[in-house]
């Protein structure tokens, strides 16, 4: 086995264990509010959220595209460095904040280490080149060095700013708005009904928006991985355009799906339960507002963050019950954590890049 091809290798070992560690740590998205308000005990919910995650992974790949054209890679072997030292910051930094239990981005980690390793490996002189002029132009970053050959990298304005930046950090103030008015409209609805029919209904109902929830977040978080591993491919010449192959797509399919089952409980009683009180119409109100804003960011083939929209969705619907009824100490940690997420990416990224470059 050649260099390059056993560099290869081990970007793909570390996009499934980054897409099983994604759907460990982020079971929660789907399965908090449904387990918190006790519909289904936490086993049957991660098997539940898992089937579905599997299924919404294998429902399109734009958000695929767009993360797997969001490099134009010029030569193969900088690009896995790249990539791999952006996988292992991700990986890092969800565990650490599973350890601590708070809910942090695996979009944001990941997206975070792309910018370290990337950043570190053009050196500090990379420059802008027509970035408001042809879509096609953006940040080029040039830089011999031994064995990795030319790092060179082109982030293009239009898939940047236009379908990752912008939805990214817009999509937790849609969370939080939308959470917000489902639960006025749900209160307004049901003012007059009676709470022991109204808590029964929404036990059922919670499990549909649970498996729609789990099911958009497959749609979404999988399809990271399988663009990042589709770019790995292309960078080496395996593939040859960034049509998602099918292979790519079922294995990052069922390695989110068995992460999911295999369930991050820490996060789950965090999201669950330590933000507010959740009654089954609160998880419905959540859990619907949430899918809505991240399969309407995967119709557009838009990478965002489905813990952020779940959680703020989560914010919104609590914030119906007063300011009072938030545990704000607990929602800024996971605030800062948020803040904190994609800087902390690069550093690691950045650092990891350094060292195997002064190795090879």
């Amino acid at each position: 086995m050649d260099l390059a091809l056993f560099v290869l290798f081990i970007v793909v070992i570390a996009g499934l264990a980054f897409e099983y560690i994604n759907g460990f740590h982020d079971s929660a998205n789907a399965i908090a509010t449904v387990v918190s308000t006790k519909v289904l005990t936490p086993r049957q919910a991660v098997i539940y959220a898992g089937f579905f995650n599997l299924v919404g992974a294998f429902s399109g790949v734009g958000v695929a595209k767009t993360i797997s054209s969001g490099l134009l890679v010029h030569s193969y072997a900088p690009t896995q460095i790249v990539i791999f030292c952006a996988l292992l910051a991700a990986i890092i930094w969800n565990l650490i904040t599973w350890v601590f239990a708070i809910p942090s981005s695996s979009s944001h980690a990941l997206i975070g280490g792309l910018l370290g390793s990337a950043m570190v490996g053009s050196g500090l002189g990379a420059k802008v080149v027509d970035f408001f002029g042809d879509p096609h132009k953006g940040y080029f970053i040039h830089k011999q060095l031994p064995f990795f050959h030319n790092v060179y990298l082109e982030w293009p304005k239009s898939g940047l700013m236009g379908k990752v930046i912008i939805p990214m950090f817009l999509s937790p103030l849609i969370g939080v708005i939308v959470g917000f008015f489902i639960m006025v409209l749900l209160l307004w609805m049901f003012a007059k009904a009676n709470p022991e029919k109204i808590n029964k209904w929404f036990r059922k109902s919670q499990l549909l928006s649970s498996g729609v929830m789990a099911f958009s977040h497959g749609s979404n978080d999988a399809q990271k991985t399988m663009g990042i591993l589709t770019l790995a491919l292309l960078s080496y010449g395996f593939v040859h355009n960034n049509d998602i192959p099918m292979y790519v797509v079922a294995a990052c399919a069922v390695t989110m799906g068995l992460g999911t089952m295999a369930g991050g409980w820490k996060i789950i009683r965090t999201m669950g339960s330590k933000v507010i009180t959740l009654k089954p119409i609160h998880g419905f109100a959540a859990e619907t507002a949430a899918a809505g804003v991240i399969l309407t960011a995967s119709h557009f083939g838009m990478p965002i963050s489905t813990t952020h929209v779940i959680s703020t969705s989560i914010m919104g619907v609590g914030a119906t019950k007063g300011a009072g009824a938030l545990k704000w100490n607990l929602i800024s940690r996971i605030v800062t954590a948020w803040v904190v997420t994609i800087p902390a990416c690069m550093i690691i990224s950045g650092l990891a890049f350094y060292i195997i470059q002064r190795v090879f």
